[in-house]
């Protein structure tokens, strides 16, 4: 609520500000809000940095289920649930307080749902390579630290990325974190092309998950597991 006022202070003081109306900032507010708990963009949610210091990793490495479609399973559904108990309560908090934009037709609900489901396989595919590179690191706080930062800061979750000036926010808008928060939360908004915002996610669901697949095949190669 307090982020919300902000926003609506900073849009009454400059209408218009970056294409939204005041309604869409308050509404951008409580749909990043909202994703917060599916794209669990403070990091985290996987369990293979646990996994890879108990050794358990080992077990995960010789299933006949490929580790990176196996741990995607699961976070699907971490992702469900929170979507249910994190996400609903949020948007239904703020459209009873300030009476938030909802779609008027099926087409853009199809757009925001194709644009999630891409924005969740994104926020994936980052965090299981941040997970994976405890393999070699062996401590991963640093570089969750570092990914709490990008994400944070090029996501959209604290403000819209087209505040960011010139090519800084050029930038910040193509990069994958904007993939996660900002795209999708503009294909609700319908202040996006639904086929070039669809097609820049899937790129970098696409290009990540690829990563994940060659840092997983070196993993089998060769690993090094803190508890044996």
């Amino acid at each position: 609520m307090l982020r919300a006022y902000v926003l609506i202070a900073l849009w009454q003081a400059r209408p218009g500000l970056a294409g939204y109306d005041v309604a869409d900032a308050v509404t951008f507010c409580f749909v990043t809000q909202a994703l917060i708990g599916p794209m669990q963009l403070f990091g985290g949610g996987l369990t293979l940095p646990e996994r890879i210091r108990s050794g358990d990793i080992a077990l995960d490495l010789v299933r006949p289920a490929p580790l990176q479609l196996w741990t995607l399973a699961e976070d699907v559904g971490r992702a469900a649930y929170l979507f249910a108990v994190r996400s609903l309560p949020p948007m239904l908090l703020g459209a009873a307080l300030f009476g938030i934009v909802v779609p008027a037709d099926a087409g853009r609900w199809a757009a925001f749902a194709a644009g999630f489901a891409l924005a969740l396989v994104v926020s994936f595919a980052w965090r299981y390579l941040i997970a994976l590179s405890v393999c070699w690191l062996q401590d991963d706080r640093g570089v969750t630290v570092l990914s709490l930062v990008l994400t944070t800061f090029f996501s959209g979750m604290m403000v819209p990325l087209h505040l960011f000036p010139g090519r800084l926010g050029d930038l910040a808008a193509s990069l994958p974190w904007a993939a996660m928060v900002q795209l999708p939360t503009d294909l609700y908004l319908g202040k996006a092309s639904v086929p070039e915002t669809l097609a820049l996610q899937a790129f970098w669901a696409a290009a990540l998950m690829g990563f994940g697949a060659l840092a997983t095949r070196a993993v089998r190669h060769k690993v090094v597991i803190q508890g044996g």
